[in-house]
């Protein structure tokens, strides 16, 4: 198309201004079609380069390259916004006093020596924290007596009492071992500082004795979580126990937190964390239809549904079950001992009434997808942010389906 000189616009025609017009929006439009399907063939050629670079860097035995970056977009959604305090910011709140959450024990007047004829102002307050680490000796008497028929009762002890340590220095111990990371040797060190005569075969008795008082605890608090809490988020990362490699399960929310650490983090070893510190498996409806749910053959199905028995009391039991109704011999896909091993599982959770209404929260990763399951904020944006747009148009939705995302995120949080 020849485009005349802008002097000879004035001696066109109006009809002649019209086409001229006409052919000028076809050619942007014409253009504007080559401009999309060149950026279409530079996403593509985008993905292909980086498939190539990172096919070159496995050969080359190189690391692979992060994850996804981290979009940023929930820090944007703090609504504290920059320090420094602009004409136009919004007023910061200050903080509160940390003197009101302290409780005075003591109250101390302290003389000045003034010269005769001075008039008392009143007090200049000040709050001094201080620490008394010293040890308390007490000697119990306990009773003792003799019943008619000879036999001899002694008045019982408090039970937080271990082998002539009491509760609060139990409590300090097993504070700084477990919390504080502190070694044996470092734990007699320090008592033996503060005037306790303490040896390690001593503190290592107070961190080992009444675990299982703990270990019910701390079931019964993941019982309790899995019961009342109306979602749980789930993580793993890598662990090291008695020199081995391992994984380390978190399951909480913010009512509560467990770790489970195990040799494995597949979807069974999930399901077993779940359960709680003894394997039980149960068949029951919830069993058979998270089997059909995984494509589990139906006379395999059948099988585990018509036999008599349904509840089995350990992971012992139940391969004894499994190897006698012959699924341990198929060789088949899916496997039939892990498929019916995470339903059976599965029932047992539901046998307990655990995660009734429960959402599990989680990265996405396969183990943890099980009953309700959402994504966390994050991983829910990253499939939005993972997205490759070929034109204008879909860079744009993309754009603002990610700005949705986050302005409902810093809207929920400025409503918690």
């Amino acid at each position: 198309m020849t485009t005349p000189e802008p002097d000879s616009l004035d001696r066109l025609s109006h009809s002649e201004l019209i086409g001229l017009v006409r052919e000028l929006i076809g050619e942007v439009k014409r253009v504007g079609a080559e401009n999309e399907k060149l950026n279409s063939s530079l996403a593509k050629l985008k993905v292909e380069h980086q498939a190539v670079k990172d096919e070159l860097a496995r050969l080359k035995r190189l690391p692979p390259r992060p994850p996804q970056k981290p979009s940023g977009m929930d820090k944007a959604t703090d609504r504290s916004g920059p320090k420094g305090g602009g004409k136009n910011d919004e007023p910061t709140r200050r903080r509160g006093s940390t003197l009101d959450k302290l409780k005075i024990d003591e109250t101390v007047v302290v003389r000045a020596a003034a010269p005769a004829g001075s008039r008392h102002k009143g007090y200049e307050e000040i709050v001094i924290q201080d620490l008394a680490l010293q040890p308390k000796v007490t000697r119990y008497r306990r009773e003792r007596w003799e019943t008619p028929d000879g036999r001899t009762v002694i008045a019982d002890l408090d039970p937080g009492i271990v082998g002539g340590y009491g509760p609060n220095l139990h409590r300090f111990v097993l504070m700084l071992h477990f919390q504080g990371q502190v070694t044996c040797e470092r734990i007699v060190a320090l008592l033996d500082g503060m005037g306790v005569l303490i040896s390690k075969r001593q503190v290592v008795r107070l961190l080992t004795v009444k675990l299982e008082t703990f270990r019910t605890e701390d079931a019964q608090v993941l019982n309790a979580g899995l019961t009342s809490a109306p979602y749980v988020t789930v993580d793993d990362t890598g662990a090291r126990h008695a020199g081995k490699a391992a994984y380390t399960t978190q399951i909480g929310s913010d009512r509560f937190t467990a770790f489970r650490t195990g040799p494995a983090k597949s979807r069974q070893a999930f399901l077993a964390r779940l359960c709680g510190t003894t394997a039980f498996y149960v068949i029951n409806e919830a069993a058979l239809e998270y089997m059909k749910g995984r494509n589990l053959p139906q006379t395999v199905i059948d099988k585990l549904a018509c036999h008599a028995a349904h509840t089995f009391a350990s992971s012992e039991d139940w391969a004894r079950h499994l190897d006698a109704l012959g699924l341990t011999d198929l060789k088949v896909t899916p496997d039939p001992v892990q498929i019916a091993s995470e339903g059976a599982l599965w029932g047992a959770i539901h046998h307990q009434r655990l995660l009734q209404d429960t959402v599990i929260v989680s990265d996405d990763a396969g183990q943890f997808r099980v009953g309700e399951h959402g994504l966390c904020w994050v991983h829910a944006e990253r499939l939005v942010h993972k997205l490759i747009p070929a034109n204008d148009k879909q860079r744009n939705a993309i754009e603002v389906t990610r700005r949705m995302i986050w302005w409902f995120h810093g809207s929920l949080k400025d409503y918690k």
